[in-house]
């Protein structure tokens, strides 16, 4: 007897397993009139009203259509939202922030130094202004090394290529 019993109740689990099994099928009628069943959900060309099962876990989605449009623009149901992403595509993407963040930070290092050395030439260039302007008499070297002093246009033209420099480095 309890050999018996022990096929019964395996007879019976069985049955249960079976039963949960096929209510995850999908049901569905195709172009040709067909009544087809799955575990997967039916093509998406499949009107909604050939749709004749779906498993519970699968609910309806429903679709307000807007006053004023057609019901025809119901008929295509959003897909539902995709699964919560893998661990390889969080990494990639944990990755892929970090990456964005190093090239920030480098970008506005570059910006930093070359804001101080746009600083830098701005107060040489305004000394080196002060100083044309000044009416002291300045002296350049020549290709000889020798010590020549400034006349009043070559002071002049010095001052106006000094100011343009000012002008674009002292924003």
């Amino acid at each position: 007897m309890p050999r018996k019993a022990s096929r019964q109740a395996l007879a019976a689990l069985l049955c249960l397993v079976v039963a949960g099994a096929a209510q995850a099928q999908w049901k569905w009628r195709d172009a040709r009139g067909n009544v087809q069943y799955s575990d997967m959900p039916p093509p998406p060309g499949v009107p909604e009203k050939d749709i004749l099962q779906r498993p519970a876990a699968a609910a309806r989605a429903i679709v307000v259509v807007p006053a004023g449009q057609a019901a025809s623009a119901a008929a295509s149901v959003p897909k539902p939202a995709a699964s919560s992403p893998s661990k390889a595509e969080q990494d990639a993407t944990a990755r892929q922030k970090q990456d964005q963040d190093r090239e920030a930070a480098k970008q506005k290092e570059e910006e930093r130094r070359l804001a101080e050395q746009r600083r830098e030439n701005c107060s040489r260039a305004q000394a080196s202004l002060r100083d044309l302007q000044s009416g002291l008499r300045l002296t350049r070297t020549n290709d000889k090394g020798e010590r020549v002093f400034m006349d009043d246009a070559q002071r002049q033209a010095e001052i106006e290529r000094t100011r343009q420099i000012v002008t674009s480095e002292c924003r």
